[in-house]
């Protein structure tokens, strides 16, 4: 808004910002972070906090609050801003929003699973009994800032992780994005997602990649920020893995989870015959290309009903799952029997 960029620059108060940043972030980029505000001469407080799966928490939201309390922050000119992965940004979403019963907050994702998915819509939350994000709300942020430069400091692994995300918006609305991953995979991973000159044969694999993850993203949401409609298409990986990711933490990291969960969903659209065998090999190649993986030992027969049995309560007394169709289509359903659940489990632990 130019009115209110006026008032803010010619305002005789000086500028102030309260910033979250993950730990880990502070480490490679906190210097940068603390240059640029006293650069631009921003009276700022700059709080580091383990910000991971196992410490996504109240304690921590009320941790935030305390600080941003002793800060005297102004709810109304001075965002909190949040740099960090998903678990960083869920928890200072959610911290704003209860300040005040709302502060404007900012997100600055610095993986790729929070670039192409925490930085995308209106929620925000913390675990709680055991249950991942079982407290939470929607507060969107004033802003999201993406930059892939980022993400060129995190780990191989953490660079799959977010590919699970990407596959999964290439699965459910985008066989050109699948394509791309298909194609392009190894060398994203290798890349870390950064534009390369030199390297023709794969173009700006990195910013199409990105683009259209996100709006792909963005078509989904938009129109049903607040969940109205439980029919969501973005909830494709997410039915079995919350169960799975809480039960064995730390060892699957949130996007390896959400694959597990679409490779099994992938075997139940091949028993429920909207995957041919060649369809279902196609996806299941591309997965583990990303170096994604496929199956993982925690996902018993048990677990899965007990997710499925989770899922009924919290989506209106119906499964609401979402199948591909297709490569880079897809569609809801309420009808898959347990027979052809207990098969595809079968086919998908013999192979």
């Amino acid at each position: 808004d130019p009115q209110q960029t006026e008032l803010t620059t010619a305002s005789k108060r000086k500028l102030r910002r309260f910033i979250v940043i993950d730990e880990v972030v502070d480490k490679l980029y906190g210097s940068k972070v603390r240059e640029y505000f006293e650069k631009n001469n921003v009276q700022h407080k700059i709080l580091a906090l383990p910000t991971t799966e196992e410490t996504k928490s109240m304690d921590l939201v009320l941790n935030i609050l305390h600080e941003v309390q002793n800060f005297s922050l102004d709810r109304r000119t001075e965002p909190i801003i949040a740099i960090g992965g998903g678990v960083c940004l869920d928890i200072v979403g959610l911290a704003a929003s209860l300040y005040r019963r709302r502060t404007p907050y900012i997100r600055v994702p610095t993986t790729l699973l929070s670039y192409v998915d925490a930085s995308v819509g209106a929620k925000n939350g913390v675990n709680f009994l055991q249950c991942k994000n079982k407290l939470g709300g929607y507060t969107p942020p004033v802003a999201s800032f993406l930059d892939r430069s980022f993400i060129q400091s995190i780990p191989r692994r953490h660079i799959s992780n977010g590919l699970g995300e990407i596959l999964k918006m290439a699965l459910m609305k985008h066989k050109g994005l699948f394509d791309l991953l298909k194609n392009h995979g190894k060398y994203l991973l290798d890349t870390k997602f950064q534009s390369c000159n030199g390297f023709a044969d794969h173009g700006d694999a990195a910013l199409q990649t990105t683009r259209i993850a996100i709006e792909t993203m963005l078509e989904e949401l938009a129109p049903n920020l607040w969940e109205d409609d439980l029919d969501r298409l973005v909830d494709f990986g997410h039915l079995i893995s919350p169960e799975l990711e809480m039960r064995v933490l730390p060892s699957l990291m949130h996007g390896e989870a959400v694959n597990v969960d679409m490779a099994f969903m992938t075997y139940v659209a091949h028993a429920r015959g909207l995957l041919n065998a060649e369809e279902k090999e196609q996806i299941l190649q591309c997965m583990r290309g990303l170096e994604l993986p496929v199956w993982h030992s925690g996902c018993s027969w048990a677990l899965i009903q007990r997710a499925l049995r989770e899922r009924l309560k919290h989506s209106g007394g119906q499964p609401r799952m979402p199948l591909p169709t297709g490569l880079g289509v897809a569609e809801i359903f309420n009808d898959t029997s347990e027979e052809i659940l207990e098969r595809a489990y079968e086919l998908w632990v013999r192979d």
